[in-house]
């Protein structure tokens, strides 16, 4: 389970939220048997979505966001709910790349820098609003500050990070975005600029120890801080037979006799790896309901 905290200044020019995610890392690790770098992708995107989600307003609002820059991990994605809950995957779980050139996990290696951004929030509406943006480097929190700049307008610092160890679970992970409101003038831009100079990588202050909150009171010393709220996000899939059995019945009767053809047609949910099998009567079933939908 995760930690997460939401903040604002007392002179309400700016928010700040913080998580540890490093639970949620480590059970997307243990789930998709993620190597090092896409541990580290992946899990820096799960914890941008996390923060993202945690700031909707609507209870069954959602976030998802999707980063393809034909790197050799190809997409990864990652979806929150209001909550902050996650859940997420990479096409290919499995990259070896060198270390980069700061002796680091090639994180912008394994994503790619030819492709998109894509944010789409399920706010409720008859259609989802849907943002996208050039990848500007590829190791992610970049791409949502460039994101939230261009398509929302808003003045945003993000910092993301993962630790993963020689086994491969996960040491630490977390991130922070601090957010400028309308209020904000040119010296509350300078005084973030300042405080935000010299600070050390959101994993080494994870691995020293601080929590969400103080980190969030360390990155910004110059403010004062009121807590919003606190919450604690977990990896959390939504997949159930009732659904994929939608899925298939949404693939038209003519695939759904296909598939009674077959002595067992399994589905495997890409968020948790879990299997559903459907056996010819399972099916059969399924297209009784298909044609019930029809005469309706």
């Amino acid at each position: 389970m995760g930690k997460l905290i939401r903040c604002i200044s007392e002179d309400g020019t700016l928010t700040v939220m913080a998580a540890d995610t490093t639970d949620i890392v480590n059970r997307a690790q243990e789930i998709h048997g993620t190597s090092a770098v896409v541990s580290a992708a992946l899990g820096r995107l799960l914890t941008a979505a996390s923060l993202m989600g945690s700031a909707l307003k609507g209870a069954d609002d959602s976030v998802t966001l999707r980063i393809n820059g034909n790197g050799p991990a190809g997409t990864v994605l990652a979806a929150s709910d209001s909550h902050g809950n996650v859940r997420g995957y990479a096409v290919n779980a499995v990259v070896e790349l060198p270390l980069n050139d700061k002796g680091k996990l090639d994180v912008s290696g394994a994503v790619g820098k030819d492709g998109f951004l894509t944010v789409i929030k399920d706010l409720g509406l008859k259609e989802p609003y849907v943002g996208q943006v050039p990848i500007v480097s590829g190791e992610i929190a970049e791409d949502i500050t460039n994101y939230f700049a261009t398509s929302e307008q808003i003045p945003t610092v993000c910092a993301l990070g993962v630790l993963v160890n020689p086994d491969l679970t996960i040491r630490k992970a977390g991130g922070f975005i601090i957010q400028l409101l309308p209020t904000a003038d040119d010296t509350i831009i300078d005084k973030v600029e300042k405080c935000i100079s010299n600070i050390e990588p959101v994993t080494t202050m994870l691995d020293k120890g601080l929590s969400p909150e103080t980190i969030c009171r360390t990155v910004l010393p110059a403010f004062k801080l009121d807590v919003l709220d606190t919450s604690k996000p977990e990896y959390r899939c939504d997949c159930s037979r009732e659904r994929v059995s939608r899925a298939l019945i949404s693939m038209g009767r003519d695939e759904l006799e296909k598939l009674k053809e077959d002595e067992k047609t399994e589905v495997c949910c890409q968020f948790c790896d879990k299997k559903y099998v459907f056996t010819p009567s399972d099916i059969d079933k399924l297209l009784e309901e298909s044609r019930a939908k029809e005469d309706k």
